[in-house]
């Protein structure tokens, strides 16, 4: 019979119809996990001292570094009662295809795609970032480092983000104003004395690779070799899509886009679920859980 063959990064050769029949249809990955799986992830806060908040991710061979520094700047004329996000995405992985150009491409690209989701509404709370309407607030800049690129970034991405923005810690600020109507900010001397970020409603991606006439969760660099398409869905705890992306240069039927919203919003209500516990868990151990740092 006739098959397509395909070639990954490593020059490994793929036969597209061997890989499909062998097993997506029958709901069994290469890896052994099933069309719905992720692989395992681990995640650690905390791990950067300079910072903010800052969180470290790893999912398979993927492994993602964020670091996210509050300071005060001005509002943004169209919303003067409001702070901000502000991306930078740095792709430092060792792959040969993100060397020069192609690392600043996917670093825009992540950038971009990491705007559009946690700018939308309700998604964090930018009002509480606000000190002085017009004249004051807190600006978080977000810092992503690609340390390593195994497959799927984009759902790696977001979660180191969310686990990042849980952990941020933002110093409690006053506004004293004199006789004269000028505004002095007096920061708290004490640490402990700040405002945490409610992150219930930030969104994660799910990332659905469509690979023959099935779709699957956390595709490794392999199985991205053999999907022609994509489809990036951010998902809410709730299970609320805020944003879709569709990545690849081949076509998505309606049927199968209906089926990976619908896969999408079931997998994301369980990462979110997963995500909180780990972190709920590592919040509870305070300053006495282990800490293995960027360089542990």
């Amino acid at each position: 019979r006739k098959q397509e063959l395909w070639f990954n990064s490593e020059g490994q050769l793929l036969g597209r119809e061997v890989f499909r029949d062998a097993g997506c249809p029958e709901d069994l990955r290469v890896d052994g996990r099933g069309c719905e799986d992720y692989r395992c992830a681990e995640v650690e806060t905390d791990v950067i001292s300079n910072t903010s908040g800052s969180a470290r991710v790893k999912l398979g061979e993927t492994d993602i570094l964020v670091g996210i520094k509050a300071e005060m700047g001005t509002p943004k004329l169209e919303k003067p009662d409001e702070g901000y996000l502000e991306f930078f995405v740095d792709c430092s992985s060792n792959s040969p295809e993100l060397e020069g150009r192609g690392g600043e491409e996917l670093g825009t690209d992540i950038a971009n795609t990491l705007y559009r989701v946690f700018s939308c509404e309700n998604s964090i709370d930018l009002k509480s970032l606000c000190i002085n309407p017009k004249e004051h607030c807190w600006v978080l800049y977000v810092d992503v480092l690609l340390l390593e690129c195994g497959g799927n970034i984009f759902d790696a991405i977001s979660i180191a983000v969310k686990a990042a923005l849980f952990n941020t810690r933002i110093p409690k600020v006053r506004v004293l104003e004199d006789e004269e109507g000028t505004k002095e900010i007096e920061l708290s001397d004490d640490p402990y004395d700040c405002i945490r970020l409610n992150v219930d409603e930030v969104p994660c991606i799910v990332t659905l690779s469509k690979i023959g006439y099935r779709h699957v969760v956390d595709a490794t660099l392999q199985e991205e070799a053999c999907s022609l398409a994509s489809l990036l869905i951010s998902v809410t705890s709730k299970g609320a899509i805020t944003s879709m992306k569709k990545v690849g240069k081949g076509s998505l039927d309606p049927e199968s886009i209906f089926e990976m919203m619908e896969t999408g919003q079931r997998v994301g209500k369980s990462l979110h679920i997963a995500l909180q516990k780990i972190l709920d868990e590592e919040e509870s151990l305070g300053t006495s859980r282990p800490k293995v740092g960027f360089l542990g």
